[in-house]
């Protein structure tokens, strides 16, 4: 019989625990003997939950006090010298420092895990000497077998893909820090064996995007190492998001199992095993339930592809699992009860999917009578769903159809705009601004909750977020900012509001995802076909702009960050749906401009997380994400500026289509990647206008104008001037006043240096 599996649980809980108990201990609330005390009992639950659900290899190590990757790094005691670790463990306010920073020093940068929404904290290996100064995976085994009698699948991020993720050294270093982490990885599995553990997964998501032939010689170099070092061990070389590269290479490696992915790679995989077989000495993890979506799978079309795998590969050597770790999806589905039922029932999050692979197991091994309903039920509202009204709207899909057609170009290319633009604004050089959100406190969340429970009628909601908009415009023009935003306080999410003003969207009550650290979203699903209803931001953005004669900006989420930031639905194309997205932004826009306001920001942060891991696939992707941002902003007016911002990706590579989508302005991130982007302009000529972010807004320190003015003149080294914004990282929502109000003011002090320095040269 075939054996169950999930390559990982989300660490949240149900009720958010895990994020309640990290903010509490960061807010002097919880000491830190409670903090472990409150996460070992969310862990524990998580392991009871699986093993009750009936899965046979239950992950550990896959729980994290922030995020796996750093935690890969704690394990080998690998810290920036800025923080002072002098070797050892890593304490708890050293591991917090850097994926947060401190009162006076930078956080490593964090970035988004391979496609995904997930960031991850970049480690940096720079002069650091690595030792396993915390066998993580280790401890997670012991907890789980001496608290639970669980024989616990350890989890841990491999080598390869540990490197390539990281940041610190030159290629010619690759080898030799390879040959510096082997040792300790042996090492950690040495132990593992020593303690009885039967599997250890090994997470290579790195082999998905494709290796050159160095980075190969790498792959076998580490596989064989470690199964040497520990030859009874099981290792699973596991990949997912989409199916591996150099399949022949993988079959051949000397490890006890490869994890594939046969939801996003399904096809690939599945031509890989029919092509060339699967090795007869492998166990093959095939990951046919999906752990990113949320969607309830066709049983019957999952057995299917089962029954087809046991023809090439033996029960016996089978595992079901999930096709990537299940932090990417909500916890349970039992909750949403307000959902329509036909949306309901199509659901299936990180609970659901636990029984889904039991089920699978089952069905394959023959004893399909307790699970009959089950198998029934799925293809039921699989098609119900598929059938209904939301999903067939015409009107809708003839429109997005129109949009895919056109041109998509605005009236007058950009110089021409500019110079409009410039006569129309009359900003001075180096314009500040802010990216759009300004800090929400308990105040603004608690009125919010009780607009929406209904203790608040509308007036009286309206009223207290224009008292908010008052506050900070009043701010604003004190601090002296040149382009002013209206502070979003009536929005929840950026996504979510959106979501909640289209037709096509639904809402869960409980659906709450990891996003990076503490921060959990709760994604938006695309269900139905999108449409537009009736104008979303006009009021607040409009009052706002009668509160002064500076230009305040209208505030939009782009067409593919609200795709790439919910859960769409899988009946259709992304492409088609990101269509119909711009379609209905588009008319938004165009409210927006009706209404007096003459700049307008659509933010894209998500663009470059949805980019294709395989190089081949990429340049479609871009090709339709450019086109349907431009479908958003063309039908404006030249003296109209269109500001859009990106944050928290590695851009370096797609600078071409952010150019592109010509924006009249972008901001992007720079402060937590030190400056790193500002290398690619010195061999790009950007020739729109640009707003490279200045200080970190994910950090809670205030950072200096001398620090900022740094920034701006290594920026200016390499861009015009006249084409240069002054901005933070990213929306300001979840810091506090005091903090924002203090950045802003030293922003605008090192801009007017900037400025000074600026005339001097003149």
């Amino acid at each position: 019989m075939a054996r169950s599996s999930v390559l990982g649980y989300p660490r949240i809980g149900a009720d958010r625990e895990w994020k309640k108990a990290l903010e509490a201990f960061w807010a002097g609330k919880l000491g830190e003997a409670e903090l472990h005390e409150e996460l070992r009992g969310i862990r524990l639950e998580h392991l009871r939950k699986q093993r009750e659900a009936g899965i046979d290899l239950i992950p550990v190590n896959d729980f994290s006090y922030y995020d796996q990757v750093l935690d890969t790094a704690a394990m080998f005691g690998i810290v920036p010298a800025r923080f002072g670790h002098a070797g050892g463990p890593v304490p708890l306010a050293v591991y917090y420092g850097m994926a947060r920073g401190t009162a006076d020093t930078t956080a490593c940068e964090m970035t988004k895990w391979f496609n995904t929404n997930y960031h991850y904290i970049v480690p940096e290996l720079g002069g650091t000497e690595p030792a396993l100064v915390d066998n993580k995976p280790l401890a997670a085994y012991r907890e789980a077998k001496e608290a639970l009698g669980i024989e616990g699948k350890p989890v841990l991020v491999g080598p390869l893909t540990f490197l390539k993720l990281s940041k610190g050294y030159a290629p010619s270093e690759t080898d030799a820090w390879l040959n510096r982490l082997l040792p300790l990885y042996a090492q950690a599995l040495q132990e593992l064996e020593a303690e009885g553990a039967e599997w250890v997964q090994l997470d290579e998501p790195i082999v998905v995007t494709g290796l050159d032939a160095d980075d190969r010689q790498r792959l076998k170099r580490s596989c064989a190492a470690l199964a040497s070092a520990a030859p009874k061990l099981k290792l699973m070389l596991q990949t997912y998001f989409e199916s591996a590269e150099h399949y022949e290479l993988l079959a051949e490696l000397p490890v006890h199992g490869l994890g594939l992915d046969f939801v996003h790679g399904r096809e690939g995989n599945l031509r890989a095993i029919r092509e060339h077989g699967f090795p007869r000495d492998k166990t093959l993890g095939a990951g046919v339930i999906d752990g990113r979506g949320i969607w309830r799978a066709a049983l019957s079309d999952k057995l299917a592809l089962l029954e087809e795998l046991e023809a090439l590969v033996p029960q016996e050597r089978l595992i079901v699992q999930t096709s990537c770790s299940l932090l990417h999806v909500p916890v349970t589905a039992a909750r949403e009860t307000k959902l329509a039922p036909v949306l309901k029932d199509a659901l299936a999050f990180a609970d659901e999917k636990l029984a889904e692979v039991v089920q699978l197991v089952y069905g394959l091994s023959g004893r399909t009578e307790a699970f009959a309903g089950a198998f029934a039920a799925s293809d039921r509202a699989v098609e119900a769903l598929r059938a209904s009204a939301d999903r067939n709207r015409t009107d809708v899909q003839r429109a997005a159809a129109r949009i895919a057609e056109e041109p998509a170009a605005r009236k007058a290319p950009f110089a021409e705009r500019r110079s409009r633009q410039q006569d129309h604004w009359r900003l001075p050089v180096l314009p500040t601004t802010t990216i759009g959100s300004f800090p929400q406190s308990a105040e603004v969340r608690k009125a919010r909750q009780a607009w929406r429970r209904g203790e608040w009628d509308g007036a009286r909601y309206e009223s207290f977020i224009d008292a908010q908009i008052d506050q900070w415009m009043g701010l604003q023009e004190e601090i002296g900012l040149d382009v002013l935003v209206h502070g979003e306080f009536e929005r929840t999410d950026m996504v979510e509001f959106f979501g909640e003003k289209l037709a096509g969207f639904a809402f869960t009550a409980n659906g709450w995802v990891q996003s990076y650290g503490s921060r959990c979203v709760k994604p938006p699903v695309i269900f139905g076909d999108v449409a537009f209803v009736a104008p979303m931001t006009v009021r607040e953005t409009r009052y706002a702009q009668s509160k002064t004669s500076k230009p305040v900006k209208g505030m939009l989420t782009g067409p593919i960050t609200i795709l790439n930031w919910s859960f769409a639905r899988e009946d259709l194309t992304r492409e088609a749906i990101a269509y119909q997205i711009a379609y209905a932004l588009r008319r938004e826009v165009e409210a927006l401009e009706a209404a007096g306001i003459g700049m307008i920001q659509v933010d894209e942060p998500a663009v470059r997380e949805g980019l294709p891991l395989k190089p081949g696939e990429q340049a479609d992707y871009l090709a339709w994400a450019v086109k349907a941002f431009r479908a958003t902003t063309c039908t404006v007016a030249d003296t109209t500026q269109i500001h859009t911002h990106m944050c928290y990706c590695e851009f370096h590579d797609m600078i071409p289509s952010i150019e592109a989508m010509d924006a009249d302005v972008i901001s992007i991130e720079t402060s937590r990647s030190h400056g790193e982007l500002i290398e690619s302009f010195e061999h790009h000529t950007y020739p729109l206008g640009i707003g490279l972010g200045v200080y970190d807004i994910h950090s809670p320190r205030v950072p200096s104008a001398e620090e900022m003015t740094t920034m701006i003149g290594r920026a200016l080294r390499v861009l015009d001037p006249n084409l240069f914004w002054i901005n933070p990282d990213c929306g300001l929502k979840t810091r506090g006043l005091p903090e924002t109000v203090a950045s802003l003011r030293n922003m605008v002090e090192a801009t007017e240096r900037a400025r000074a320095s600026l005339a001097a040269q003149v």
